[in-house]
């Protein structure tokens, strides 16, 4: 068996799933490929299993409705536990993370690292095709979080991670609450806080081309109440 689970959660990525697994194929053939997708119902479940048919390499994780980012990479992470897996890749199904970037951050993490993070905001990192407002967004909310938690991962909310699944097993599953923008957030702070280690590997962030985004306010919002009150907790035992 492979040492690679590759996670693609999705929901309504018929437009570029076909074009992700491709490019996944082709950067990390040894892979494991596991799409997790929440009953979308624009058919990507269904283009997903005509996918795996194809490819053995290839499974799919149907979920019976939409339950969140979060809870999709906890039952793909659950499922590279179980199987023996050594890495679990997180990766966007929009295209907008580089799968040539992962070889080489699978050599960090073959290097010693327990968590490898895709950054947009250390040296060397871009985003493109973002306006001016969302990076200020994104900037912020990671500078603030940085303060807060008193981390020091510069692109902490970043969702293109590779995690050493020996890693995962010291995260206590049941207590990750949060989902989306803030799921990425929390895992790589307990991570952080329990004393692994944590690199940054720059990458270029391209807005997708296809198919809606999933951020809205909603998600920034419980963000910022989620990470303060993190932030305050943890003060408080000091």
């Amino acid at each position: 068996m492979t040492e690679v689970l590759v996670i693609v959660p999705t929901y309504n990525e018929i437009e570029s799933l076909e074009l992700i697994i491709g490019r996944l194929r082709q950067a990390v053939p040894a892979a494991d490929l596991l799409v997790v997708d929440d009953s979308s119902p624009d058919g990507t479940g269904e283009l997903a299993d005509r996918l795996a048919a194809a490819d053995e390499r290839i499974r799919v994780l149907h979920r019976a409705g939409k339950d969140g980012l979060g809870r999709a990479y906890l039952a793909g992470f659950a499922q590279a536990i179980t199987e023996g897996y050594t890495y679990a890749v997180e990766i966007d199904a929009d295209g907008s993370h580089d799968p040539a970037e992962l070889p080489a951050m699978l050599d960090l993490a073959r290097g010693g690292a327990d968590l490898v993070i895709g950054s947009r905001w250390v040296k060397g990192g871009a985003v493109r095709n973002w306006p001016w407002l969302r990076q200020a967004i994104s900037r912020a909310g990671n500078a603030y979080s940085r303060w807060v938690l008193r981390s020091g991962i510069r692109d902490i909310t970043a969702g293109f991670r590779v995690y050493r699944v020996s890693a995962l097993k010291d995260i206590e599953f049941a207590e990750v609450s949060s989902q989306g923008y803030c799921f990425q957030v929390e895992f790589a702070w307990r991570l952080e806080r329990s004393g692994h280690r944590i690199q940054e590997h720059p990458i270029t962030f391209v807005e997708r081309a296809t198919g809606r985004s999933k951020m809205h306010l909603g998600i920034v919002v419980e963000a910022l109440i989620r990470v303060t009150a993190w932030g305050v907790a943890a003060t408080l035992k000091r």
